[in-house]
């Protein structure tokens, strides 16, 4: 069989963010991997502003996520372990930082700022969802009214900083 290449284009973007913006979370990935038990997961993230990502970390095993941004702005924010923010990085499609790798067992979430918002992941396979993410303890349950409030609180918090790109 043929191997067939699969196009990262403007017209799959503009799908992905469309229908990310529909969606309850507001956010919505298209995967490159055929399946989980891939040893390299490639996935593309659409994330629309008002999507919550909690904070988590991805430590058994320890595992590095990179992201690249291709369209759009977004904030990833790096924690300490009890909740304080201990970087704050700005990621714009026309730079001067596109891109993000994050060390593996770093509590870690982002904010988008903009709609369109499209960033590539990548990230060591396989995906096992029972035991990918560990959930901050200090952040509250995706879904819950604490949640919306905790991302409003980082988000006030990434335009005061002056670092919302």
């Amino acid at each position: 069989m043929k191997p067939v290449s699969r196009r990262i284009d403007e017209s799959l973007l503009n799908e992905l963010s469309r229908a990310a913006g529909h969606t309850p979370r507001r956010r919505l990935n298209h995967n490159f991997h055929r399946d989980y038990l891939e040893p390299c997961q490639r996935l593309l993230n659409a994330v629309e502003p008002g999507t919550y990502v909690r904070p988590h970390r991805h430590l058994d095993p320890p595992r590095p996520e990179c992201f690249v941004l291709l369209r759009g702005r977004m904030t990833v924010l790096l924690f300490a372990d009890g909740g304080d923010i201990a970087e704050i990085i700005p990621l714009t499609a026309t730079g001067p930082c596109w891109g993000v790798d994050i060390p593996p067992g770093a509590w870690h979430s982002l904010v988008s700022l903009e709609p369109g918002t499209v960033f590539f992941e990548t990230k060591p396979g396989p995906y096992l969802p029972l035991s990918d993410k560990d959930f901050a303890p200090w952040a509250p349950a995706e879904g819950s009214k604490k949640a919306e409030e905790y991302l409003e609180f980082l988000t006030g918090r990434v335009h005061e900083r002056g670092t919302d790109a």
